[in-house]
């Protein structure tokens, strides 16, 4: 843990599961990591919004398919407070008609239960940091569900203003990299690999990481799998 990190303290978590062996796996495993600390769990969408107002953690770990309030109806209500967590959304692949749902709810990221243990801890830091992550997987099938939509594209114009290097980043942000994939990718520090993302965000008016995604697939940068 960094200087910074210890001034701070650890990142308050929630885990919202309607599975109780998920809970405590997640549980356990994060009482080995003294800069994340679990502050509370829920078994329903219900629970999870009434424990974000009362404890205001820094991240919630969210399934989306609970009993009564699910997932996605919770992450809207805890990211419209006046004090929002971020919320890291838990899917499967039978999930994924669900996954533009929770974007639109106010997600930050998106990950694939039967991934390690490890992943969902880096991703829960990533996100806790203010970035946004996630799954290849779901980027591949969040990009299906919006090329499948009547909206339309953006001009072309809408990335002309942006460098070479700025393009390299964000057709690699296009296919799920991280910063720090990027930044090993084009042999750069991740700081640099962090400003350029900052500066497409401004250039391009994108809210987060997922909207650059959208504009990499939209203007041709990145074709869709096939």
């Amino acid at each position: 843990m960094t200087a910074d990190e210890t001034a701070r303290g650890p990142v308050r978590v929630v885990l919202a599961d309607d599975q109780p062996l998920i809970r405590s796996g997640l549980r356990v495993l994060i009482a080995d990591h003294p800069d994340l600390d679990v502050v509370g769990e829920a078994g329903t969408g219900a629970q999870a919004v009434r424990l974000v107002r009362e404890l205001r953690p820094d991240v919630v770990v969210m399934d989306i398919r609970m009993p009564g309030m699910d997932g996605i109806e919770a992450t809207g209500l805890i990211t419209a407070g006046p004090e929002p967590a971020r919320v890291v959304v838990l899917t499967t692949f039978d999930d994924d008609e669900y996954v533009y749902a929770a974007l639109r709810a106010g997600a930050s990221g998106f990950l694939i239960k039967d991934m390690s243990l490890e992943g969902i801890l880096s991703a829960i830091r990533v996100v806790a940091a203010g970035e946004t992550l996630i799954a290849p997987s779901v980027t591949r099938r969040l990009i299906e569900e919006f090329a499948a939509r009547p909206e339309p594209a953006p001009p072309a114009r809408a990335v002309a203003g942006i460098t070479g290097r700025e393009r390299e980043v964000l057709v690699l942000v296009g296919r799920g990299m991280s910063n720090s994939e990027i930044a090993e990718r084009l042999v750069i520090s991740v700081a640099t690999a962090k400003a350029h993302v900052a500066r497409l965000f401004s250039k391009l008016e994108a809210r987060d990481r997922v909207q650059l995604v959208i504009i990499a697939y939209e203007t041709g940068l990145v074709a869709p799998p096939r």
